[in-house]
């Protein structure tokens, strides 16, 4: 296992690490682009699937993607930290290798971590993460359910002890109505109440 330290300098050099989230263990890279395509390849999966930019706190989000204001930085302000992945628009393209299928949108996270999960997210700012199986596989809550040949992929796994396991709730904010792209580890519907009362 790995020390939170050793996990964020593994980060810094562009390796891969697996890492303990508010939902389930997590893959995690730098958010540049060559990283991110090695996520996709650890976990055999199309390089056209999206990948999340997970940041320490909203307003860090915001530094990372300036062009989230109005309408969008209420709603993640809304719903963030908490266990959901929004997918908000994304004008100038920024990061567009996370969602090389669709760049004018991006998906983003800000976890209410607590334990090694947030002294990471904490030092490192933000990386991009996705579930740490394989492509189409169970979600992992614990250690053991990583998929060996993601523990051999990467330089550092840090321990959180077991997670709950239910991947974060997928919500797309970029068209007229809110679409719900996955349920997940928080009901939809309460979020979407919560955005809604936001913006008035």
């Amino acid at each position: 296992m790995a020390t939170v330290e050793e996990a964020v300098i593994a980060l810094g050099a562009g390796e891969l690490v697996v890492l303990p989230t508010d939902t389930v263990y997590g893959l995690a890279a730098a958010p540049y682009e060559e990283p991110v395509r090695r996520i996709s390849r650890l976990k055999q999966r199309p390089e056209t699937t999206a990948i999340a930019l997970v940041a320490r706190d909203v307003d860090f989000l915001l530094e990372c993607i300036p062009e989230l204001r109005g309408r969008d930085a209420t709603i993640a302000r809304a719903l963030l930290p908490g266990p959901y992945t929004l997918v908000l628009r994304n004008p100038d393209r920024r990061f567009h290798w996370l969602t090389a299928k669709n760049p004018h949108t991006i998906g983003v996270r800000v976890p209410e971590l607590h334990g090694p999960g947030a002294a990471m997210l904490d030092e490192a700012g933000a990386f991009a993460a996705t579930s740490a199986n394989l492509h189409g596989g169970p979600d992992p809550a614990t250690l053991a359910e990583v998929p060996a040949e993601i523990l051999s992929g990467v330089s550092a796994v840090v321990d959180g002890g077991e997670l709950p396991g239910t991947a974060s709730t997928v919500i797309d904010f970029t068209g007229s109505e809110p679409r719900v792209l996955r349920e997940g580890a928080a009901p939809s519907t309460e979020a979407i109440d919560r955005v809604s009362a936001a913006l008035g």
